[in-house]
């Protein structure tokens, strides 16, 4: 496996960081930690969470070719929780993820596929 490093400066949490992605982060740090969960969400039990709930992404087109129209809510509920295991994790270790997915993808842009 290629690993194309990504230059941390580059992909920080910093000024330029959207004020709604910071203010969401915020939000969800504030809930994880008013439950006393911030001690057991270790980045490695946040990849494992974060595969959880991608299988259960995966889980929503389970015996069909394309998405059922009656699984669309469940599948929105899903990657939210995708979503906000990866938050919790690019705020651990201080990564805004808009960036980070413009950084690969600019890598993506020079590969040979």
């Amino acid at each position: 496996m290629t690993v194309h490093p990504l230059d941390p400066t580059q992909v920080a949490v910093d000024d330029a960081t959207a004020p709604a992605y910071r203010d969401l982060v915020n939000q969800i740090v504030a809930f994880r930690n008013a439950r006393g969960w911030d001690a057991s969400q270790s980045p490695v039990n946040l990849a494992k969470s974060l595969s959880i709930e991608a299988s259960e992404v995966l889980q929503c087109f389970q015996w069909a070719e394309s998405l059922p129209e009656s699984e669309e809510p469940h599948l929105a509920e899903e990657l939210a929780d995708v979503l906000t295991y990866t938050f919790y994790l690019c705020d651990r270790f201080n990564l805004d993820p808009l960036k980070l997915v413009a950084a690969k993808n600019a890598v993506n842009d020079h590969r040979a596929w």
